[in-house]
């Protein structure tokens, strides 16, 4: 036998090796995730569906190119099950409305930037810089210590509202009302502004989320933020903030559908930006989408991006939207 033959032959053997484990974690952590439509503690695995769609996907690979006979056979079936049960997490996220859309040049137009800006941000000053240099509208805040606000304040005028609050809210227009909403225990932070304009009044809310853990506290802060905002208005509402929670989960879904409103992001990628273990060390890509913007009916989006890496562990999200009332007047078609 030659050397190439006996290279080629331990690179299988350690391919289908490696494949076979990770195609059952894959696969079961799929299918498991489906159980988070009853269990808290199950809908943690469904925020990483895409790993779980990548890994099966490298596991039918792998069974294609290494394995021979009954084998590859088993790795290819296996690698299926886990990227049917991954992508049917994912799937429902690309194909769901939006919410209506406008050109750039149409009027009414704001523009909101979400950032969770980190306590443990070392780079405040690019940070603000770049948060200043967008002209934002509505500037809602997560993680924003006071020097944060200072740096901000010195570049521009701002209105602060809630300023000491962990969700802070910069206006350039005066709101009309402002505050923090601590609301019944056990809730989400929230910050709330409230304008006046010939349009008709309408809300911004900031809100920050706990993580995904399986005791349930995220779900029940999901369920007392959907009372507080019942008390508003939904076609003029907008609700900005660090969710903590992916599209792919159902906790997301089941909040989506009690809001009332309209989710604009869709499926942008906002955390990691830097090393998880709260090092200053990048990582290649980020690959949770926990940073969202809702919007009731009278707001037509214009634009959704990302911003880039600057000192905090999230990326910035920058939402255009134009104010359309008799859009929100409108019946949504079916």
């Amino acid at each position: 036998m030659s050397l190439r033959s006996i290279l080629l032959t331990v690179i299988r053997t350690i391919g289908v090796a490696l494949a076979l484990p990770l195609g059952l974690v894959c696969a079961g952590a799929a299918l498991a995730a489906q159980g988070g439509r009853w269990s808290a503690s199950l809908d943690a695995l469904a925020h990483f569906a895409p790993f779980w769609l990548a890994g099966a996907l490298g596991v039918v690979a792998a069974g294609v190119v290494l394995a021979r006979g009954a084998l590859r056979g088993a790795l290819v079936v296996l690698g299926l099950v886990g990227a049917l049960a991954a992508g049917s997490l994912m799937a429902p996220e690309y194909l769901r409305d939006a919410g209506p859309h406008a050109d750039a040049k149409a009027p009414l137009q704001l523009k909101l930037l979400q950032f969770n800006v980190w306590w443990f941000n070392a780079d405040v000053e690019r940070t603000a810089d770049w948060i200043a240099a967008q002209n934002a509208d509505v500037i809602v805040l997560e993680e924003a210590r006071a020097s944060f606000r200072d740096a901000l304040l010195r570049r521009g005028h701002y209105h602060v509202s809630c300023d000491g609050c962990s969700v802070t809210i910069l206006t350039r227009a005066q709101p009309v009302a402002w505050g923090g909403l601590p609301g019944p225990w056990p809730s989400p932070a929230m910050t709330y502004v409230t304008f006046a304009t010939a349009q008709g009044p309408f809300t911004v809310f900031g809100v920050h989320l706990s993580w995904p853990t399986s005791n349930g506290l995220q779900q029940r802060q999901g369920a007392n933020l959907g009372k507080v905002l019942s008390t508003y208005p939904r076609s003029s509402l907008i609700v900005s903030g660090d969710f903590n929670s992916t599209p792919w989960s159902f906790t997301r879904r089941r909040m989506d559908r009690d809001l009332g409103l309209i989710r604009r992001t869709r499926a942008v990628f906002s955390w990691p930006a830097r090393d998880v273990t709260g090092q200053v060390a990048k990582v290649p890509f980020p690959f949770l989408p926990i940073d969202h913007v809702y919007a009731g009916r009278e707001w037509r989006t214009v634009s959704v991006k990302r911003g880039p890496r600057l000192g905090s562990d999230h990326y910035p999200v920058i939402v255009t939207l134009a104010r359309d009332p008799a859009t929100g007047r409108r019946r949504p078609s079916r």
